[in-house]
């Protein structure tokens, strides 16, 4: 799961998104430098803002991070200091990791896409992919349920012309890597990557 700080462009606040929603029709509650906000439309959480986070937090960087266990910690107590009594069940497990294509069988019903399973160690995914270079036996970059992409774009559980599809195989382009090359197609790994690592975005 990822988080955001940005000292320079917004100030010092640490931000934890929960869920994409309607930032036009949010309420805000404050719970001292805690404010949890919700779509006013349907209760749903969108996420939290903890302002003057470096009193709270020791800040390992700026921009997008990842929340970590020793993240976790500090902002469970400080819920509980001011009286916030959310449950905080975050999956912090890595969202970028290396897969391996172990089959690819034809799309039923689009040329262009094919099926592939994909091992990530700790679980075999379905992925739809219309990569022109996707090949049974590539190690490749993986953005699994819950990934935010460079670009923005939050991956989810998806259908794509009535294939189920959890997770992304990605092109070296869409992980925002330089000298990314022009052709289209998805990132191939070298051998020396193990299956199941994080990979680092």
């Amino acid at each position: 799961m990822d988080v955001f700080y940005n000292e320079k462009g917004i100030g010092d606040v640490l931000i934890i998104p929960i869920k994409e929603g309607n930032r036009q029709t949010f309420k805000q509650q404050a719970y001292g430098d805690v404010v949890k906000i919700t779509d006013s439309r349907d209760g749903s959480l969108l996420g939290y803002n903890i302002f003057n986070a470096s009193n709270y937090f020791n800040m390992p960087g700026q921009g997008k991070m990842m929340l970590t266990e020793e993240m976790l910690r500090p902002i469970k107590d400080l819920f509980t200091q001011n009286q916030l009594e959310d449950v905080l069940d975050f999956d912090l497990s890595p969202k970028f990791v290396v897969g391996y294509v172990e089959s690819i069988a034809p799309h039923e019903n689009a040329d262009k896409l094919k099926v592939c399973q994909v091992d990530t160690a700790d679980e075999q995914l379905q992925i739809v992919c219309g990569a022109p270079n996707i090949e049974r036996g590539q190690k490749v970059v993986v953005a699994k349920v819950g990934a935010t992409m460079p670009g923005g774009m939050k991956i989810n559980d998806a259908e794509l012309r009535g294939v189920p599809s959890s997770g992304m195989i990605c092109s070296a382009k869409e992980l925002g890597l330089p000298d990314a090359p022009k052709e289209k197609g998805i990132l191939v790994l070298s051998d020396e990557y193990e299956v199941g690592a994080p990979f680092e975005v």
